[in-house]
């Protein structure tokens, strides 16, 4: 986790590095910023509130303000978009007695964090938000921590509504669940609100809040010198075949031959992906019924790239076999998941 941490005071700098310390033990990243007559031992000088909010707004994770609420609230507000991308944001008073979540509270960890910051300095975090208040489920939160998309903030706003009215939530996955359902959520396939975890969208109740996993391996194959463009147009149609989403992809696998191969790299460039790539060794090891091609093994040692290798990249099993496009092969392959709580 990225946390920038600006203080205004002597008091509040001392606090900082404080908390500085506490975050960076924890494995986390964490830079403070103060005027420039505190900017010594570690300490950021500080250029200006107004371009250090900006630019902590577009790169952190988290925001923490050793100041008056009212500092931190005027800060960000000009950079407020939607509490499912915005960064957390929480103030601290200079003398370490609150932490208050101000900005993404739930999806961002606002919340969390707070509660991290009064366990390390003896403070009390003050959270409002209407869920953690009345020890109610919070839908966005949990699937923040799952690595699930929420498809549709609205619905999850559903969600929590009917909880906090006492009302039941309906509950459908398409996975393995495992555990006891938080109070409130039953299972059901249709119903007035609901949550639904799925690959593919389907309107299981009539507001429902559907979940989408992270869990696709995209398995390619390429010509030497085939352009991103095409890579991006064959994982499309390949996706959109199978009514899938980029969404939920989480990496991208290929053979080792392919690891200098610069369209391929831009490709998972753009997308934010990870490539594995694998040796023909490796790939001929993995388990499965796969689209055999005498060319392919003549050309680079196994008889097919991208199915293996979508395999081996998730861990799971095969779920679209080989699609083949001008000179790109695509395969998906998706890795187990088990609902838990």
């Amino acid at each position: 986790m990225r946390i920038e941490c600006i203080a205004f005071t002597a008091s509040g700098v001392r606090l900082a590095q404080r908390l500085a310390e506490f975050f960076r033990d924890g494995g986390d990243i964490c830079t403070v910023s103060a005027p420039e007559k505190y900017a010594k031992n570690g300490v950021a000088a500080l250029d200006s509130l107004a371009d250090w909010t900006a630019r902590s707004f577009g790169q952190a994770d988290a925001l923490i303000f050793v100041s008056a609420c009212g500092i931190a609230v005027r800060s960000v507000a000009p950079h407020l978009r939607s509490k499912f991308t915005d960064p957390a944001v929480v103030a601290v008073d200079d003398c370490g007695r609150f932490a208050i979540p101000l900005v993404s509270g739930h999806v961002g960890g606002a919340n969390a964090l707070a509660r991290r910051i009064a366990a390390a300095i003896g403070a009390q975090a003050a959270v409002t938000t209407a869920t953690d208040g009345n020890d109610v489920f919070a839908v966005d939160t949990w699937a923040a921590d799952q690595g699930f998309l929420v498809v549709r903030p609205n619905a999850a706003k559903a969600v929590s509504a009917a909880l906090l009215n006492g009302e039941p939530v309906g509950f459908h996955s398409d996975f393995p669940v495992e555990g006891t359902l938080p109070k409130g959520i039953v299972p059901a396939k249709e119903g007035k609100v609901g949550i639904r975890i799925s690959l593919t969208y389907e309107e299981t109740f009539q507001t429902t809040c559907w979940l989408l996993p992270r869990i696709l391996t995209l398995g390619i194959g390429c010509k030497r010198g085939t352009e991103p463009i095409k890579i991006q147009k064959a994982v499309d149609s390949t996706l959109q075949g199978k009514y899938l989403y980029m969404e939920s992809v989480q990496n991208v696998a290929s053979i080792d031959k392919k690891c200098d191969e610069i369209g391929l790299l831009e490709f998972c460039k753009a997308n934010c992906l990870v490539c594995n790539f694998f040796s023909a060794e490796q790939l001929t090891r993995a388990k499965g019924h796969f689209t055999g091609s005498a060319f392919v093994q003549n050309t680079v040692g196994v008889d097919n790239v991208c199915e293996r290798a979508a395999v081996l990249g998730s861990g799971g099993a095969l779920l679209v076999g080989k699609q083949v496009f001008s000179g790109v092969t695509v395969a998906v392959a998706a890795a187990p998941l088990v609902i838990r709580f």
